[in-house]
């Protein structure tokens, strides 16, 4: 069986929205774009390193949309990597699916497990709602944060209130960056979080 990573550029108060920069969905967003002072070369060849394990990518719309504005024709790794997996859409409506090798998921419970059994490594990124979802139905395998030392105090958060309760384990020690990012990889454990009583209570 294949496993589902998440990907997300997070601050350190837990906002994801908008960290590459505005879309249409973000009119008003004070901070978009808050991610790019904290990448270099370092970082760079990590994140081509994630890309190239992937084989396949879930997107929610809207980041598809944003996706297929930018990265189709991109000769860097990224970019031809991007171009060559199929790209699955979870989506209700009806998406502009241009983009070579993109497929439409109208129900993300049901066919995502099916998409964990065909393909090894199946990457999402952003897709903020989509998430919420994948969650929900225990779908995520590994959970990838790039944490960017900066706080928001506003906008879309990984996990909002009312969130799915779950528990992660470190795969390994988070590493740091030069330009100050910092890599935190979690696997998804079964159950809610585990309470301990303090002592004498």
């Amino acid at each position: 069986m294949g496993e589902l990573h998440v990907n997300m550029n997070i601050t350190l108060d837990g906002v994801i929205q908008a960290n590459g920069g505005p879309s249409e969905q973000d009119a008003g967003f004070e901070y978009a774009g808050w991610e790019r002072p904290f990448w270099d070369a370092e970082s760079g060849e990590q994140i081509n390193a994630d890309v190239a394990a992937s084989d396949a990518l879930l997107l929610g719309r809207t980041t598809y949309d944003i996706f297929r504005g930018y990265w189709p024709g991109k000769t860097d790794e990224i970019g031809r990597t991007f171009d060559r997996v199929p790209k699955y859409v979870a989506s209700r409506g009806t998406p502009e699916l241009s983009w070579d090798t993109s497929i439409q998921v109208s129900d993300v419970g049901a066919e995502v497990r099916e998409l964990r059994e065909r393909h090894e490594q199946v990457h999402t990124w952003g897709s903020a709602n989509l998430l919420q979802t994948l969650f929900r139905e225990a779908l995520v395998d590994q959970v990838n944060l790039w944490v960017c030392p900066v706080v928001i105090g506003q906008g879309k958060r990984l996990f909002p209130e009312g969130a799915t309760a779950a528990r992660f384990e470190q795969v390994e020690p988070p590493k740091s960056y030069p330009a100050g990012v910092v890599l935190m990889r979690y696997r998804c454990l079964d159950g809610p979080p585990e309470t301990v009583a303090a002592a004498g209570a």
